[in-house]
Order: C-alpha cells, then sequence, then structure tokens
C-alpha cells in the first residue's frame, strides 16, 4: 500500500529540529544558520510538509545545493532552488518542517532514487520475497543501492558485489550480521505492503547553480546585448534569440533564458553546465551577429561583467568563453 509524502521518514545521524509546526520556523534564518560558522555546516536534508506537497532541500557543508518534491510520495520532480524556498510561506498555518543531519553518502542516494528511474528486477523473479530478491542480486554481484520502503520508511542499503556493504535505516539496530538485518528489513517491509527497488551507484549528489548565479547570468547578457545594440550591432537581441534557441539541445538550460519573457523560472542544473551553456550561447550569437568596426565583444563584456567579474570567474565563465578580457 503507497505510503502518504507526509508519512515519509528518512534515516538521519541525528535530529539538528526535530520535526516542528512551519509556522514556528523562519525557513531563512534556519539555512543561514546552518552556514553561519564551520562547524554548523553540516551534511543534512530539510524535509517541508505543506498541504499538498513535501519538498527535501538537500544541504552540503551548510549550503542549500538541490532540492525536490513530491505530492504523493512515490513520484518526485527536481525543483530549482529558488522556486523550492519560494513555495514555503512566509507565516504558514498549515504544514512542518524537520532538519536532519545525513551522511552525503545517504543524500546521493536519495536524490537519485527520487530522480532517476529504477533498475526493476527481472520479470521470473517474485519480487515480494527476501531469499529470491537478494540471492539475484548476489547471483549477478550486483554493485548499487537498494531502497526498501517499510512502513513509512524509507532504508537505503549499498551493495557490493552481490552483498550489503552498509546501510542508512530509519530504525536503530542494525549492528551485527548485515545481511541478516536486511533480510529482515525485505521480510516486514513486504508484509506490510512495503516495497523494494534498486539503483546502480549513485553519482554524487548534483550542487545546482545558485539563483543568485543565474540572475547574474540573465543580467549579464541582457547588459551585453544592450550594449552591442548601442555600439551600433543591430538586431543583436533577435540573434541572441536565434542562437539560444540553435543551442536548447545541446544546452537545454537555455531554454529558461528567453530574452522576451519575464518572470521566468529557474533552470535545474549545475554551475559548470550553466556557464558552459552561457559561454556557448555567446559564441554562438557573436559568430551570426555583425560588429561595426572598432567594436569589440571583448571590451564590451569587461564593461558589463567587470562589477561582477569574481562571481563569473568562479563561475568558470571566462574560461569557457575563451575570449581575452581587457580587464
Amino acid at each position: 500500500m503507497p505510503v502518504a509524502a507526509g508519512h515519509l521518514r528518512y534515516p538521519k545521524v541525528r535530529a539538528l529540529l526535530p520535526r516542528t509546526r512551519l509556522a514556528y520556523v523562519h525557513l531563512q534564518n534556519l539555512l543561514t544558520d546552518a552556514k553561519r560558522d564551520r562547524a554548523a555546516r553540516v551534511f543534512g536534508y530539510v524535509s517541508i510538509l505543506l498541504p499538498d506537497e513535501l519538498l527535501v532541500l538537500y544541504m552540503e557543508e551548510g549550503e542549500l545545493v538541490n532540492a525536490t518534491a513530491t505530492a504523493d510520495g512515490r513520484t518526485w520532480r527536481a525543483l530549482p532552488i529558488g522556486e523550492a524556498i519560494a513555495k514555503v510561506p512566509s507565516a504558514a498555518e498549515y504544514g512542518e518542517i524537520c532538519f536532519h543531519e545525513a551522511e552525503d553518502e545517504q543524500l546521493a542516494a536519495m536524490y537519485a532514487t527520487q530522480t532517476t528511474p529504477d533498475l526493476g528486477w527481472p520479470a521470473e523473479l517474485p519480487v515480494a520475497s527476501s531469499a529470491a530478491l537478494l540471492g539475484n542480486m548476489m547471483a549477478t554481484l550486483f554493485d548499487g543501492v537498494l531502497e526498501v520502503m517499510a512502513d513509512g520508511g524509507v532504508n537505503y542499503v549499498v551493495f557490493r558485489h552481490g552483498m550489503p556493504l552498509r546501510g542508512y535505516y530509519v530504525a536503530n539496530g542494525a549492528e551485527g550480521d548485515a545481511a541478516a538485518h536486511v533480510r529482515a528489513l525485505l521480510d516486514r517491509a513486504f508484509r506490510n505492503g512495503g516495497s523494494a527497488r534498486r539503483w546502480d551507484v549513485p553519482p554524487a549528489l548534483p550542487n545546482q547553480a545558485a539563483p543568485a548565479l543565474i540572475a547574474a547570468y540573465r543580467d549579464l547578457v541582457a547588459a551585453l546585448m544592450r550594449s552591442l545594440a548601442e555600439h551600433g550591432a543591430s538586431g543583436a537581441f533577435a540573434v541572441a534569440e536565434h542562437a539560444r534557441h540553435h543551442l536548447l539541445g545541446k544546452h537545454p538550460a537555455l531554454d529558461k533564458f528567453s530574452l522576451t519573457l519575464p518572470n521566468q523560472r529557474d533552470p535545474v542544473v549545475d554551475t559548470p553546465e550553466l556557464s558552459a551553456a552561457i559561454a556557448a550561447w555567446l559564441v554562438e550569437t557573436m559568430w551570426h551577429l555583425h560588429l561595426p568596426d572598432g567594436v569589440a565583444v571583448e571590451r564590451l563584456m569587461a564593461d558589463v561583467a567587470r562589477s561582477r567579474r569574481h562571481l563569473f570567474q568562479a563561475a568558470g565563465l571566462f574560461e569557457a568563453l575563451g575570449w581575452r578580457i581587457p580587464w
């Protein structure tokens, strides 16, 4: 039987904020406190139960790096960080929140199992049999993560060469024989309508580009196009829009960077891919834009980017561009 999103529980090292009414917590202050001093820069997650949705905010070293959401506890989607924060009302009468410290490996497993398809099981395998599932993983020397959902608790077991190596469990008491514990967990899950799914070894938890960087890139491109137009490069905005559409297949993040549509949502993208996309967009635009004599795009870029050059430098934009910017 599926479990409602609000009843899902995830493993934790410790509860930094036990489940509390959302009305009593200022989310922005909570996130700020998580990175204020070095000792508090923990790895963990913030679960926020809203009336119609469950949000999970992922934290690494006190920084908010990713977000997911679900309405039913089974189908998840990745959310832009800014959009996830905006979903939380500033004075909520309903809703609950908790902040739990967790291992980084667990965070990677949580995100992967929420946002990528599972591997499934062989058609002939009785998927409600603990012995059959464990036997299959041993026979195939399975490397990856097994997610076991039991009584609303979502547990993760890391397998190496078909054997359980370590686990992240909602309930304590996993000391001793790891295989016996996993078998008991699976038996309990199947008795009570739970489930078991598996994934390949999850990659590291993706870190989304910060909302401030996304906004800065939007401002930068718009300012550069205005400067080009003012210096006689007619049609700069139209050429840029054509170049953006041309690159969408290779850089999907550019779909959220229209120069004509206001109030767009942020893309779900990491910083290196975002910087590569913006650089490709600018290079493609300059390739098709006719510049008047004496106008150098590198000089104009220096003018519009100077106030935030260190932000763009840290994000890798100038390296991706390959232009010699005359600072």
